[in-house]
């Protein structure tokens, strides 16, 4: 049986602020760009790719797919890229992943698709922990999204609750969701690219 449609938004709008403020998608891993492996990853699983990008958008550009920034201005965080991801997804679904987790599986979409079984969010689990910026949910919750962040919300969590999910069991893949998030684990990007080009 055939899936429904899939884009994958890559978010990559985020300020970077435990990482001294860069643009954590830019960041170099095993000497590339974080969001040109995970563009790499992605394009066998999906329909189309998206990057929300609220900054170096041209850089972005550069990988050859749409770049779009978030709805709200002021880096309003992870769900107002998602609702961006949302309307230029058109239809189908939308898969959403951080920039700075580089170990994507091959069968990621897959899992999360398997997962859904009727409820309308599928969120990736890792057996200790729900990851909630890993997921896949309907185009046609944008209004519902809109209106949840027009009233002021900010949590992921809170939001998914709200319109019902399963989790997606990743617990044998845990390597998934290691995320480049702190400055040491900046120094450990540059020494890893370092040390493949001494």
């Amino acid at each position: 049986m055939s899936r429904e449609r899939v884009t994958a938004c890559i978010l990559a709008g985020g300020r970077g602020r435990r990482m001294g403020g860069i643009d954590k998608g830019l960041m170099l891993w095993h000497g590339r760009p974080l969001v040109e492996q995970l563009v790499e990853a992605l394009s066998p699983q999906v329909d189309r790719i998206v990057i929300n990008a609220n900054r170096n958008q041209e850089t972005y550009r550069r990988l050859g797919h749409s770049v779009i920034g978030d709805e709200l201005a002021g880096y309003q965080g992870p769900l107002a890229g998602i609702a961006a991801g949302l309307a230029a997804a058109g239809g189908g679904l939308l898969a959403v992943l951080p920039c700075d987790a580089p170990n994507l599986p091959p069968d990621y979409i897959e899992r999360l698709c398997a997962a859904r079984r009727g409820a309308p969010i599928a969120v990736a689990h890792d057996g200790l922990r729900l990851q909630p910026v890993h997921a896949l949910l309907p185009v046609d919750l944008l209004p519902e999204l809109r209106e949840f962040l027009a009233g002021g919300g900010r949590k992921v969590e809170a939001w998914y609750a709200r319109q019902g999910f399963a989790r997606a069991d990743f617990s044998d893949r845990r390597e998934t969701f290691f995320n480049l998030n702190r400055p040491e684990d900046r120094r450990l990007a540059s020494l890893d690219a370092a040390g493949e080009h001494s």
